[in-house]
């Protein structure tokens, strides 16, 4: 996922995140700081997570200064056209500047990244979130606060990525590079899904859901993340409780994106390609 290392090294922005957290930490806030921070973030110069080699970094500071942003704020209303709103943190505006798409009435909120090439379909993308270039954010689908959403990613609609401001260390929700998740499809409480991967229509997904890969003899469990191309569907598996045995529901990998084939293939053509009606 680009922009991975937007601020490494960037002295102006250790100065920002020692003074936001030493504002946040006392409760004396330096507005000039946190507007600073807020300012970066919705034109991609920091991230509240990103990719390094070792894998994803949480820049807890970076959510400190959203959530003291809150603070700073006044519930105002914000009129557009034949639209009014009532919130504390303005819209997202220079569209046109920022090389994005949004169809009405998509909204994104000030704080939210879109990149060069995105488009919005009537949907919404939280304070704190990163859209890369020439991603999908299909109608009714959902970015939440901080979710990271790599490049060339197709949110299908109705899709939920979930946000997460506090705990402040906590990780977001990942969708990294060229992957495809289906319509209605729900992503919470920090999962990656790596690169490539596909989520069939309807496939939910928490930190805490097996993802079972039953493509080989033995199955292999993953939680957390999505493996690399993986092909995902929506499956259950049966536990017991003291009131009896009921199903649970899982996700099941049942192949694999190959290397050659395009990375705009439709979940349709995925799915067929193992025999998988949708």
């Amino acid at each position: 996922m680009p922009g991975g290392d937007r601020h490494s090294g960037s002295s102006a922005v250790t100065s920002l995140e020692e003074r936001v957290g030493a504002s946040f930490e006392s409760g004396d806030i330096d507005a000039e700081a946190v507007e600073e921070t807020m300012a970066a973030l919705n034109e991609g110069r920091v991230r509240s997570a990103q990719p390094e080699s070792n894998g994803w970094v949480v820049n807890a500071w970076v959510k400190q200064a959203i959530l003291l942003y809150f603070r700073l704020r006044h519930i105002e209303t914000i009129e557009i056209g034949p639209f009014e709103y009532r919130d504390k943190i303005p819209l997202k505006h220079d569209l046109e500047r920022a090389g994005v798409r949004v169809v009405p009435p998509a909204v994104a909120r000030y704080g939210a990244f879109l990149a060069p090439g995105a488009v919005m379909m009537p949907s919404y993308v939280n304070v704190g979130a990163w859209v890369g270039p020439g991603t999908m954010v299909d109608t009714w689908a959902t970015v939440g606060s901080c979710a990271q959403v790599g490049e060339g990613v197709h949110l299908a609609g109705g899709v939920g990525l979930g946000g997460v401001l506090e705990p402040v260390q906590a990780r977001p929700v990942i969708v990294e590079d060229h992957a495809f998740i289906g319509s209605r499809c729900v992503v919470t409480e920090g999962v990656i899904v790596g690169t490539g991967a596909v989520l069939g229509a309807n496939v939910v997904l928490t930190a805490s859901t097996p993802i079972i890969d039953v493509t080989g003899q033995t199955a292999v469990e993953h939680r957390g993340i999505v493996p690399p191309r993986a092909i995902v569907i929506p499956g259950s598996r049966p536990r017991t409780f003291p009131a009896g045995e009921y199903q649970v529901a899982t996700g099941l990998i049942v192949g694999w994106r190959d290397a050659r084939t395009d990375l705009k293939v439709s979940l349709n053509q995925a799915l067929r390609e193992h025999g998988l009606a949708t």
